[in-house]
C-alpha cells in the first residue's frame, strides 16, 4: 500500500498511525495538496489527502473509507472500534466529533491565509464550532476513565481525537491552551508520548 500525505494533516496522520498499529507494511510519500496537487490528482480527483493506493490498485480517497477498508483487514477483536452497542456508535460519534473539529480548523487556517481580507462572520462561526466540540469531547472524556476512552486499548477515538487536537494546536497556536479542557488535556499528552505517535509525527508546515 501507498500513503499519500504529510503527517501534519491529521487526517493522513491518523491512517498512518492506524496502518502501523495494525502492522500493515505501506509506503509513505508525503505530498502536498499544494506543491505536488498535479502527482495526486492524477490518483484522486478531490486532490486532497490522505489518498491511499492499495495493492491492486485500486485507490481510496477519504480517510472514512480508508480506516473503514483497514478495519476490514484485521480480525474482528482487533478493530479499533467497540464492535457491540452502545460503545460503538459512542465510538463513531466521539470519532466524528474529531474529525469535525479538524475540518474546522482546516477552514479557519485557509480563511485566514489565503484570503487577503478575512470574513468576520465565518472566523466567529469557525471558533463557535471549535470551541463548541472541544467543550463536547472534554465532558465524554471526563465521565470516562483509563488510559484509553473506550476500554483498556488504543481505538479509533483515541487516535482522532490527539491528532485532531494536535493539528489544531499547531495550526492555531491562539488555540493550544487547553486550560479548560484538562481531561482533553491529559489524553493529547499521554497518548503524543506513545512510540506510534513520536513515529508517525511532523511539525506543521503551511502552505505556500
Amino acid at each position: 500500500m501507498i500513503l499519500i500525505g504529510q503527517y501534519d494533516s491529521s487526517f493522513v496522520r491518523r491512517v498512518g498511525i492506524v496502518l502501523t498499529l495494525y502492522d500493515i507494511p505501506f509506503e509513505h510519500r508525503p505530498w502536498s495538496v499544494f506543491g505536488d496537487a498535479d502527482k495526486i490528482a492524477a490518483l484522486n480527483p478531490l486532490t486532497r489527502v490522505p489518498t491511499l493506493v492499495l495493492d491492486d490498485g485500486e485507490v481510496l480517497v477519504d480517510s472514512y473509507t480508508i480506516l473503514d477498508h483497514l478495519d476490514s483487514l484485521v480480525p474482528a477483536e482487533k478493530a479499533m472500534h467497540p464492535r457491540l452497542e452502545p460503545e460503538r456508535r459512542q465510538s463513531l460519534k466521539v470519532t466524528a466529533l474529531a474529525s469535525g473539529l479538524a475540518d474546522k480548523a482546516v477552514s479557519l487556517f485557509y480563511e485566514k491565509r489565503l484570503h487577503d481580507t478575512i470574513s468576520p462572520v465565518w472566523e466567529a462561526r469557525c471558533l463557535s464550532q471549535l470551541r463548541g466540540t472541544l467543550v463536547a469531547l472534554e465532558t465524554d472524556r471526563a465521565g470516562r476513565h483509563g488510559s484509553f476512552w473506550f476500554g483498556n486499548r488504543i481505538g479509533h477515538a483515541d487516535i482522532a481525537v490527539a491528532a485532531s487536537i494536535r493539528h489544531m494546536t499547531d495550526s492555531h497556536p491562539e488555540l493550544a491552551r487547553l486550560e479548560d479542557c484538562p481531561a482533553l488535556a491529559a489524553h493529547c499528552a499521554a497518548m503524543e508520548t506513545l512510540p506510534v505517535f513520536r513515529q508517525i509525527s511532523q511539525p506543521f508546515i503551511p502552505p505556500t
